[in-house]
């Protein structure tokens, strides 16, 4: 009995061998050179003197995380990344700095918008699965409808 998991004899010419292997190199070398970007804006932004205080020691929340003003927004870099924002004051150099931060109220929103895209999605296949058996189960009823018509 033969096997139906065959490579097609054209996949082994050398020509398409070669662009396989062409674009596998390129695809990695996009990869290994976006985690190199990556890397040096990481250790370019975390440098002592650009560093925020929060990030080098310790530090109080002094007020609590709310969503950014639209001045706020425009004004603080902090800001742009979640929307929220809180203020901390760092212990041992007493500066008082603005941090991002992840408000409750956003998460939840967040959490019911991907159950919502789950639903949709589970409700959306299980519709492909019904149509698609129906449409098996005519084919095999035509079949062995066929079958016994040639006989």
């Amino acid at each position: 009995m033969e096997s139906d998991c065959r490579i097609p004899v054209t996949c082994c010419r050398p020509r398409v061998l070669l662009l396989h292997a062409l674009f596998w190199v390129l695809v990695s070398l996009g990869v290994y050179g976006a985690s190199l970007r990556s890397e040096v804006k990481t250790t370019a932004a975390l440098k002592p003197a650009a560093a925020p205080c929060w990030l080098t020691e310790e530090f109080v929340v002094s007020e609590a995380c709310v969503p950014c003003s639209d001045f706020i927004s425009k004004t603080q870099m902090a800001c742009r990344q979640t929307g929220y924002i809180e203020r901390v004051n760092c212990t041992k150099s007493s500066k008082e700095e603005y941090k991002s931060c992840r408000s409750a109220l956003m998460e939840e929103h967040l959490f019911w918008k991907f159950e919502a895209a789950m639903l949709a999605l589970t409700a959306l296949f299980a519709i492909m699965v019904v149509i698609r058996q129906r449409r098996l189960d005519r084919l095999a009823s035509e079949k062995v409808r066929r079958q016994i018509e040639s006989i």
